[in-house]
C-alpha cells in the first residue's frame, strides 16, 4: 500500500447547496429536498469520486423559512437510506452532546455502523443558539464551559459504551451461549452530568468504535478536539489563517499524548469551477445576484451578534468589537475579523456589500475560484504547506458544483499522486488511515 499522505475530502451535504441563493437558481435541486433519492444520487457521485465520506450538519431550530431550507430530513435517518445504496462511502453525521444523552448516540451510531459495514463518524457538538435550546426544554443555552464539560463527559461515556461489548463476545452457539458475558461489560458511570450503567444494547461495531469527528474553534473546542478527535472540521478562510489553526491544533494534539498526524484536519471549502477563470467567476456572480439583500444582513448579523438590518451595504463596514468582546461563536467571528482585515487595503475598509459577498457561500470558509488547474493548485498549496490534509467540501450549488470538483478537479488531483485512485478499504477508519481499535 502505499504510505505517501493522501488528501481527505467530505461532502458536506446541505439541502440546494452552501450558497444562500442556491435554491433561487432554476438548475437548483428545490422541489427535491425532501426526496431520499436526491441525497443518495449525491452520495453516489461523491463515491464516484472516492471521496472519504459524506457529511450532514445538523440544527434544532427553523430559520425564517421564507430564505430557503436550512434543514430538511433528520441526518441519520437519512444516512441510513444512502448506507443502502453505497459500498464505500463513510457516512458522518452530527450529534449535540448538549440534546442528545451518550446513550442514544451511541446506540445509533453502533447500528448505523452495522448497518452500513463500518463506515459511520460522529461529529460531537455543543449547539450554539438559545432557539435550539428552545426546542428542548431549555430557556436558553448553558454557558460555553458548561456546554464543553457536559461534552467531555458526553464523548468519556459515548466511547465507553462502544467498549462495552469485546470484539470476539458473540458466540453464536445454538448449543450454547449466545454471548460470552464475561466480554459484556457495564460501565457504571457516575459523572456530573450523566449516570450510566450500561453495557449498551447493540454489539461490537465493525469498525470497533465510529469514527469521532470535532469542530473546534474555541479555546475549549481545540482543547476537546486535541484530545478526542480523529478527524477536525475547521473554519479557514485563507491559508494563513489555516496555518495557525492547523499548527496550533497538531501541536495541543502532540501535548495530549497523541498522534497529530493521525488526526486529518479539513477546513471548509466552496469552489467554483469552470473551463476559464472569467466563467467560474461568472458562476458566483450569477447566485450573488440570486441573493436577497436583508436576508444576508440577517446572517451576518446571527454571526456578529449585532442588528444590522438598517447598514447601508455600500458603505464600509463598521468596527466590530475584538474576539475577546464577544459571546457568539468563535470560530465564524473569528473568521469575519480575519475576512475584513484581508480585504482592508490602504486603511479602507471593505464595503459591507462585500462581505456579505464573501458569506454568501459557507460562511467566510476558503473559497477557490479558477479552472480546475487552478484549484487543484490552491489545493496542493494548502496541503504541502501546513494549511491542511484535505477539505469538507461545501459546493455553492448541488449537484452542479460537486459535478465539476469529481469529474475536473479529482483527476488532476490524482495525477499528481495526492488523492486515491481507488478505496484502499471498506470501512471509513481505513479511508482516514485509522487504526483499528481492539477490545477483548
Amino acid at each position: 500500500m502505499d504510505q505517501e499522505p493522501k488528501l481527505h475530502f467530505n461532502l458536506f451535504l446541505f439541502t440546494a447547496g452552501h450558497h444562500s441563493a442556491a435554491w433561487r437558481h432554476p438548475d437548483s435541486a428545490l422541489e427535491r429536498l425532501g426526496d431520499i433519492s436526491y441525497y443518495q444520487e449525491l452520495a453516489k457521485i461523491s463515491e464516484r469520486g472516492l471521496l472519504d465520506a459524506v457529511f450532514f450538519a445538523d440544527g434544532h431550530s427553523v430559520p425564517p423559512v421564507a430564505q430557503g431550507a436550512r434543514w430538511f430530513l433528520e441526518p441519520l435517518t437519512t444516512l441510513s437510506a444512502i448506507a443502502a445504496v453505497t459500498e464505500n462511502i463513510g457516512l458522518i453525521s452530527t450529534v449535540s452532546s448538549t440534546f442528545y444523552t451518550p446513550f442514544h448516540a451511541a446506540r445509533f451510531a453502533a447500528s448505523l455502523d452495522h448497518i452500513s459495514g463500518g463506515r459511520v463518524g460522529i461529529n460531537v457538538v455543543t449547539s450554539m443558539w438559545d432557539a435550539e435550546a428552545r426546542n428542548h426544554n431549555r430557556e436558553a443555552m448553558p454557558a460555553a464551559a458548561e456546554r464543553y464539560a457536559r461534552a467531555e463527559e458526553f464523548i468519556q461515556v459515548m466511547t465507553g459504551l462502544w467498549d462495552s461489548w469485546a470484539d470476539d463476545a458473540i458466540v453464536a452457539d445454538r448449543q450454547g451461549l449466545w454471548a460470552d458475558p464475561d466480554k459484556v461489560r457495564p460501565i457504571n458511570h457516575q459523572g456530573e452530568h450523566f449516570l450510566v450503567d450500561g453495557p449498551l444494547t447493540v454489539p461490537r461495531s465493525p469498525q470497533g468504535k465510529p469514527v469521532l469527528i470535532q469542530a473546534g474553534a474555541s479555546e475549549d473546542g481545540r482543547n476537546l478536539a486535541a484530545q478526542w478527535a480523529e478527524a477536525i472540521y475547521a473554519v479557514a478562510f485563507d491559508l494563513k489563517a489555516g496555518q495557525d489553526y492547523y499548527r496550533d491544533v497538531k501541536s495541543r494534539i502532540a501535548k495530549a499524548g497523541r498522534n497529530p498526524d493521525a488526526t486529518a484536519i479539513l477546513p471548509g471549502l466552496v469552489t467554483y469551477i469552470g473551463s476559464t477563470e472569467a466563467e467560474a467567476r461568472a458562476k458566483k456572480a450569477e447566485l450573488d445576484a440570486l441573493l436577497p439583500v436583508q436576508h444576508s444582513l440577517r446572517e451576518l448579523g446571527l454571526f456578529i451578534g449585532q442588528d444590522c438590518s438598517d447598514w447601508d451595504v455600500d458603505a464600509p463596514i463598521p468596527d466590530l468589537p475584538s474576539l475577546e468582546e464577544v459571546t457568539v461563536p468563535k470560530g465564524r467571528y473569528g473568521t469575519i475579523l480575519r475576512m475584513i482585515e484581508v480585504d482592508t487595503v490602504d486603511g479602507k475598509r471593505p464595503l459591507v456589500r462585500q462581505v456579505l459577498g464573501r458569506l454568501a457561500a459557507g460562511g467566510g470558509h476558503c473559497t477557490m475560484i479558477g479552472t480546475p488547474e487552478q484549484v487543484a493548485d490552491e489545493i496542493e498549496t494548502w496541503f504541502r504547506n501546513e494549511g491542511a490534509d484535505g477539505f469538507n467540501l461545501m459546493p455553492p450549488m448541488l449537484p452542479n458544483s460537486l459535478e465539476d470538483f469529481i469529474d475536473h478537479v479529482i483527476p488532476i488531483l490524482q495525477k499528481r499522486g495526492l488523492f486515491r485512485t481507488e478505496y484502499e478499504g471498506k470501512t471509513l477508519r481505513s479511508h482516514f488511515g485509522l487504526e483499528q481499535p481492539v477490545m477483548v
